[in-house]
């Protein structure tokens, strides 16, 4: 069975929740006050079903007052029905819903001409011609305008005819994403504890199912599914559901959060958008306070313009914005600031009204949910809005390029996999294709979780290699510098896995060597001639003083070699591991070679675990003082050549 969401629309007291009533038999005001007032001031639900197909009616009240319930009852509609009473005609809030529902971009719709009893045939043909004027050029330019009355039953019939013509033109929603549901209702059930009620915007839920809350971040599981009252093994995409969930209390949830698969998306106060301002509003001025609405949200923000396109230069120039607004029936990209956190995807539609007095003024796109903080007037800035801009590209080439502007802006940081997701609205199970796309146009390289724009790979890539070389200018006894020094000084703002993608591209190629040390594949070790002086004096030096090596500064200077040539090649043999440093002692690896020797062969002539050695049999043994004692037999217990028992080690 298919499944439309159908929202009315139009002026206070032009029958809309009597039609409704009409078409469906169910009264869609709750609430007593409804009744007593004999208006609509929330939200109200019915359903029709009509052979293999149902109609689910969200009724939203027409009094100015309460244009923000309205908002957040048309967010998740599929077509609008446009309600004009015959008797009034066109109305100021008929205008306000009809210009709500355009920069919707609601796909379609019908109008009712209500209460057409009231009136005569001539009073009828005028209002029709009103309602011509109101919607020439738009969305509903070519909806049927059917005269009916809910008090006599006059044209019901040929009402349900085009709602059922508007439904076989409706694209079904996809059932196969993530699951995104904006709540419009919460309260509580005795004895099942919270429920919750909205249009499934996309994906399919079941019993089990865990979600998450958001913008709170909540974990929930769906304990129950209803749709249209009656309990459902499965919702999908265009229904209207109610959810029972567990794990939430009903003070816990409200009107205008989200319940989505965990992962998807992302609670954000700063978006990149597209506005367009209403052609009959003021204009929108720099740093207006806003209030936003989208799904069924309303939070107050502030509009920051980054380029303007009147409404005179269409097909023009997007230009940064003269006097800091955008003019009536004009267009401009803009970063809106949210006071709250909203739950928002890539290709969102949303409203704009005045702070005070709350009228509407614009609506716009999401073109980035989540952008870097940075100057959005630029050159650069200007480029990337409109990459971002999804235009009359096909949804996959529009992402693609929006994806690229993203990755480049990001230089080394780059995006990670999971932002395609939660930040530029690509379905999870599409997430490896698009990423080859990106690939293969060249337009994104992947390291490890993260994506960078190849450019950006390739000057990493080159840095890396003038840092290495500046390093072997500067020490040039040394093998390489070390890893993570290489990554402060590079990759200090890149991405995870950038630095392993890039290093490990190097490495492939043959350009760079090494692992805790790196050093280009062409760097040696290089001494001066005072350098390999040193060399051979020191080394000498050491050798020869076995386990009673001298000083450095002491070895050197009466070999005639300067003091900082010394200390470089001293921490060159360190390295070399020609000299092992023991505490503060340094002992040249021959003569620790030997002393294993020696003591190897102790043990073998008394037997392994019989022979023992104090410190004062070692020193006597080796002609050495305590200072040289300890250290050394500290080493031989690391080196497992002796275990210390007591006062003395044994040899094992």
């Amino acid at each position: 069975m298919r499944h439309i969401v159908i929202g009315t629309a139009g002026h206070i007291d032009h029958g809309k929740s009597a039609l409704v009533l009409a078409l469906t038999g169910t009264d869609p005001d709750r609430l007593k006050e409804e009744k007593a007032r004999g208006i609509t001031i929330d939200l109200g639900f019915a359903h029709w079903a009509d052979d293999g197909l149902t109609f689910s009616f969200v009724d939203v009240p027409g009094h100015e007052r309460f244009v923000k319930n309205m908002l957040a009852g048309v967010g998740g509609i599929d077509s609008v029905m446009l309600v004009v009473a015959a008797d009034e005609s066109v109305m100021p809030q008929t205008r306000e819903h009809f210009e709500i529902c355009r920069l919707l971009r609601i796909p379609g719709g019908v109008v009712a001409l209500t209460k057409a009893d009231l009136v005569d045939e001539e009073t009828l043909e005028l209002a029709r011609m009103e309602v011509r004027d109101l919607v020439e050029g738009s969305f509903l330019e070519d909806a049927p305008i059917v005269p009916v009355s809910a008090r006599t039953g006059r044209g019901l019939a040929d009402l349900r005819e085009a709602l059922r013509s508007l439904a076989a033109r409706t694209r079904p929603r996809g059932a196969e994403g993530a699951v995104r549901l904006a709540i419009d209702r919460a309260f509580s059930v005795k004895g099942f504890g919270t429920v919750v009620t909205g249009t499934l915007v996309s994906g399919r839920v079941a019993p089990d199912d865990e979600l998450v809350l958001l913008p709170p971040g909540r974990a929930v599981k769906v304990r129950g599914v209803q749709v249209h009252g009656q309990k459902e093994p499965v919702a999908v995409a265009g229904q209207r559901v109610a959810l029972n969930l567990g794990g939430l209390e009903l003070e816990d949830v409200a009107r205008g959060e989200t319940l989505a698969t965990p992962g998807t998306l992302a609670p954000t106060r700063m978006i990149d958008a597209r506005v367009e301002v209403v052609a009959t509003a003021r204009p929108l001025k720099h740093g207006a306070r806003v209030r936003f609405h989208q799904g069924t949200s309303e939070i107050i923000g502030r509009v920051a313009l980054a380029s303007i396109k009147s409404a005179k230069a269409s097909g023009g120039p997007w230009e940064l914005p003269p006097g800091a607004e955008a003019p009536a029936g004009g267009e401009a990209y803009a970063r809106l600031r949210l006071e709250l956190p909203s739950v928002l995807s890539r290709g969102d539609r949303f409203i704009l009204r005045a702070y005070s007095p709350p009228v509407t003024i614009a609506g716009g796109i999401v073109l980035d949910p989540a952008p870097d903080r940075g100057p959005i007037r630029t050159a650069a800035a200007r480029e990337r809005f409109a990459r971002l801009d999804p235009g009359e590209l096909p949804a996959g080439e529009g992402v693609d390029r929006a994806a690229a502007a993203v990755i480049a802006a990001r230089g080394a940081a780059g995006l990670p996999l999971d932002a395609l997701v939660t930040r530029l609205n690509v379905a999870p199970a599409s997430l490896a294709a698009c990423v080859e796309r990106l690939e293969r146009g060249r337009q994104a390289t992947r390291a490890g979780r993260t994506l960078i724009a190849p450019p950006v790979g390739e000057a990493l890539a080159r840095k890396t290699m003038s840092v290495l070389g500046d390093h072997h200018r500067a020490q040039p006894l040394l093998e390489g510098m070390p890893r993570e020094e290489v990554r402060e000084r590079v990759f200090a703002r890149a991405g995870e896995g950038v630095f392993e993608h890039v290093l490990g591209g190097l490495q492939a190629a043959g350009k760079v060597s090494g692992r805790e040390r790196l050093a280009l594949a062409s760097h040696s070790v290089s001494l001066s001639s005072e350098e390999q002086l040193a060399r051979g004096v020191i080394e000498a030096a050491f050798r020869a003083g076995g386990l009673k090596p001298p000083e450095p500064e002491n070895a050197a200077a009466e070999g005639g070699v300067g003091a900082e040539a010394a200390a470089r090649v001293v921490q060159l043999l360190v390295r070399q591991k020609v000299l092992v440093r023991l505490d503060t002692l340094l002992f040249h690896q021959e003569a620790l070679r030997q002393l294993k020797e020696d003591l190897s062969a102790l043990r073998a002539a008394s037997g392994p675990g019989s022979a023992r050695i104090d410190v004062a049999a070692f020193k006597e043994r080796y002609g050495v003082t305590r200072k040289y004692a300890i250290p050394l037999l500290e080493w031989l217990d690391r080196e497992r050549v002796t275990r210390r028992v007591g006062d003395a080690r044994v040899l094992i």
